[in-house]
């Protein structure tokens, strides 16, 4: 199994730290009275590139520029934040970033990765197709592989759970979204490096159920579509390490609807002023479906990321 120390997360802390700040973590009124609970916001949306994501990259790049100094690009696969943070931490390593997209991927998120210097492939109907194109890409031009679930990853995002924790080591639960997994694993790993008893509560969509499945069986358990707004979270073939990691350190794994994701995105613009992408937000409509469960309780939910299409966006907020 996945094992990521305390010595990990704290050698992760510093290489994040040179890139960024720590992200704060709020507690809202507004949010609190709709909740039942009393509810902290921890906000990844806030990192330099509106996602969890950018710290997982600063690690992973680190540990593959000092271990493998004749690499000289990589290949990955992503919905967005993934290849953002990829472009950001190979252009700090002088390292070039292939980064494969699916098909009609949010234009908005595709401009960003751009931006930041990655090359752009879009190839596939959804994610799975473009990460099985990616890895073929590698082998043909000799160029590193960079996958979407890794120790180094899981250490890099797991240092955002550790500033949550250290300062409010009383939650009695996090609500995380699950993409393919170094976010919950990350939080599970801060959990237990502290020594802690919150209960870790992944968050998909029902749309996107593979690692819910996955959970209540046991075993990896893939699905045919991945067909969420909340692209972030758009899975369907989970990875085998994630789900055994999940599996050993989560309390749950839970499903929401599209209409609450779009409700709890509404939530935030509403109670806090912020924008969450449908991943970002994936986290508040688990809590919001399971308030009955978490009256009186001190609670954390992880907005994940705020990259969403402007387009997308005025229409969620006009339903």
């Amino acid at each position: 199994m996945l094992t990521i120390t305390p010595s990990d997360l704290e050698s992760a802390a510093q290489l994040v730290y040179a890139a960024m700040p720590p992200t704060p973590q709020t507690y809202y009124p507004l949010l609190t009275q709709r909740a039942g609970c009393e509810v902290w916001v921890k906000h990844e949306n806030h990192t330099p590139l509106g996602a969890f994501k950018v710290r997982g990259g600063l690690v992973y790049m680190d540990w593959l520029k000092r271990k493998h100094p004749e690499v000289r690009g990589v290949v990955t696969a992503t919905r967005g934040n993934h290849g953002q943070s990829v472009a950001f931490a190979a252009h700090r390593n002088g390292l070039t970033a292939t980064i494969f997209v699916p098909l009609g991927n949010s234009r908005e998120k595709n401009a960003a990765m751009v931006a930041l210097g990655g090359e752009l492939v879009e190839h596939g109907h959804d994610f799975q197709a473009a990460s099985e194109a990616s890895q073929a890409y590698a082998q043909i031009h000799d160029l590193h592989h960079m996958p979407s679930y890794s120790p180094f990853l899981v250490a890099g995002v797991g240092t955002y759970s550790m500033e949550l924790l250290r300062a409010h080591p009383d939650l009695k639960v996090i609500y995380v979204p699950i993409g393919l997994g170094s976010g919950i694993s990350g939080a599970i790993a801060a959990r237990d490096a502290l020594n802690l008893k919150t209960d870790i509560i992944g968050v998909v969509s029902e749309h996107a159920p593979a690692y819910a499945l996955s959970f209540h069986s046991g075993k990896p358990t893939a699905t045919e579509s991945a067909n969420t707004l909340a692209d972030g979270v758009a899975c369907r073939v989970p990875n085998p390490s994630a789900v055994e990691f999940i599996c050993a350190g989560a309390a749950d794994v839970v499903t929401v609807s599209e209409d609450e994701i779009k409700a709890a995105m509404r939530a935030y613009f509403t109670d806090t002023h912020n924008i969450a992408e449908g991943a970002g937000a994936v986290p508040l409509a688990g809590l919001l479906k399971q308030r009955n469960l978490r009256r009186g309780q001190k609670v954390a939910v992880v907005l994940s990321g705020g990259n969403i299409d402007l387009n997308q966006y005025r229409a969620v907020l006009g339903e």
